[in-house]
């Protein structure tokens, strides 16, 4: 096992299947070039033997512009972005995936900019793609980006389709987790070497010339644009033998739609990204309690396979909350609310459903605030559009939250560090989880929260270790160890008012006992 971030774990996924990879730097997906970048120096070698190619462009545009003539040429094809550099590449897009070029894009998803800039997570910029004909794939932790990102390149390969593979920007990409790495020798027994040739034979070769990028009229162009229907209609299959074949290799378990909760659930939420392991731990807690309610984590956005939808969701169902990290304003939903609605349209007996918006821009999502959207869905008229994580007192769309709710494993220990912006607090403990994770049999979590600047910001470093998988994807609220650099946060913040009972308080000053206690 290996403790490293969601970027690391997707480019080490990506490398053993990419042979070319057009890059250009945007928080937070850079690193996952970086690490592509280092590796290839080192001569480090994918599944066909050879060190990766990396081609850095003048812009997001030139990545993309790369990867469509590189697969073009025969060559697999990766890429690494997010946010409004994710936007710049559609226009290739469209071409990638009606050429159907097994590509594959990797995306720490990102806020857009729209009344500010944001760097940190949410899902509007996937969203904005989900029309190029691009299969979408979503990543909740760590270990299921090493997982899934595996799962994108080898659906892509075989099906000819290109593939997104999105998990959230930096609570997922710059999280720090204790994983099990992708073995390069599954890759290769995994990956289909027939469809590989035929690709090579599809290339553009002057010594066999074709025409390509033609214009067509209304003669033939509807035609042409159905015939890719048998494509599309295989992705959901092929995507679901090799997350089967993955979940043989590693033991965890991974379909199109998972579920989890009560069999006989009547309250369910869907979601997709790093609400999911979080809302499990909640789910699991509610149903200890006996409350009949589940949660359904998306894995394959698109194609959206109705098959795989119902083969896993209860049918008690009764009520059902879709939980979405973006904002499309205007619509009657947000995307996802969409198209469960359009799955339920003309069935007998159709639960109610309902949507609600979360953690927008990184904004933590918390067990209470799951709790409260399955809550929501006890009233007899659940609310619809609603925002859970803030109190909106303009347009009164958010949902109460109860008090914070406990639901991770008890044994887990928590440590929360403040610190100013490049004193070296940060980088210290992502140093201090690194050695826990790789010298210790235990797990081992580590997340740093701080803003946009460069230096002087707050910085908060949050880790966690225990015996067992960490699934809290959310800041550490119940430290049993609170630890401050910067004696000035005394008087600005309450940094104890979540210390477990025989909790630490540690204090980096100059000051003696007595003035610190006076203080």
């Amino acid at each position: 096992m290996k403790t490293m971030d969601g970027n690391q774990a997707a480019a080490y996924a990506s490398y053993a299947f990419t042979e070319v990879a057009g890059i250009y730097p945007i928080t937070p997906s850079s690193p996952m070039a970086e690490y592509v970048d280092e590796w290839a120096s080192k001569g480090m070698k994918n599944i066909f033997d050879v060190p990766v190619k990396l081609v850095e462009m003048q812009s997001e545009a030139g990545a993309a512009g790369t990867v469509h003539g590189s697969l073009q040429a025969g060559a697999l094809t990766t890429t690494y972005t997010a946010s409004q550099g994710l936007l710049l590449k559609i226009p290739n897009m469209y071409k990638i995936a009606g050429e159907l070029l097994p590509g594959v894009i990797h995306v720490s998803a990102r806020s857009l900019s729209v009344q500010a800039l944001s760097i940190f997570g949410d899902h509007q910029d996937i969203y904005a793609t989900r029309q190029t004909g691009f299969t979408m794939m979503a990543s909740g932790s760590v270990q299921e980006v090493m997982d899934m990102a595996t799962v994108a390149h080898l659906t892509a390969i075989k099906s000819r389709v290109p593939v997104l593979h999105f998990f959230d920007g930096f609570r997922t990409s710059h999280e720090i987790q204790k994983i099990e790495l992708m073995d390069y020798d599954v890759c290769k027994k995994l990956v289909d070497y027939d469809a590989i040739q035929a690709f090579r034979d599809r290339a553009l070769n002057p010594e066999h010339p074709v025409t390509r990028g033609t214009a067509q009229n209304d003669d033939i162009y509807f035609q042409a644009r159905e015939a890719q229907n048998k494509f599309y209609d295989a992705v959901p299959d092929i995507a679901a033998y090799y997350m089967e074949e993955i979940s043989k290799e590693t033991g965890r378990d991974y379909k199109p739609f998972k579920y989890r909760g009560a069999a006989d659930a009547t309250r369910v939420i869907i979601a997709m990204g790093s609400i999911c392991p979080a809302a499990e731990e909640t789910v699991d807690y509610l149903v200890e309690k006996g409350e009949k309610v589940g949660l359904l984590t998306v894995h394959l956005y698109r194609p959206f396979s109705e098959k795989y939808f119902f083969n896993v969701l209860p049918k008690t169902v009764e009520k059902i909350a879709v939980l979405e990290r973006t904002k499309e304003p205007g619509a009657p939903g947000e995307p996802l609310l969409l198209d469960v609605k359009g799955l339920f349209y003309g069935k007998a007996n159709a639960p109610v459903i309902v949507g609600g918006r979360y953690g927008l821009s990184s904004k933590d999502t918390t067990p209470a605030q799951i709790k409260a959207a399955l809550d929501n869905l006890k009233l007899d008229n659940p609310k619809t559009n609603f925002t859970v994580g803030i109190v909106d007192d303009v347009t009164f769309t958010s949902l109460e939250v109860g008090e914070r709710l406990v639901v991770s494993d008890p044994s887990t220990k928590a440590c929360l560090f403040y610190g100013l912006g490049a004193d070296g607090t940060v980088g210290a403990n992502k140093n201090s989880i690194k050695i826990i994770g790789d010298k210790t049999d235990l797990y081992a979590q580590g997340y740093f929260a701080y803003d946009s600047k460069k230096s002087g910001g707050v910085t908060r470093s949050h880790l966690r270790f225990g015996k067992n998988p960490i699934k809290s994807t959310y800041l550490v609220s119940s430290p049993m160890f609170v630890a401050c650099s910067v004696p000035a946060y005394l008087n600005q913040y309450d940094m104890t008012s979540g210390l477990k009972e025989g909790g630490k308080f540690l204090l980096n000053c100059v000051w003696d006992k007595e003035e610190a206690l006076q203080r």
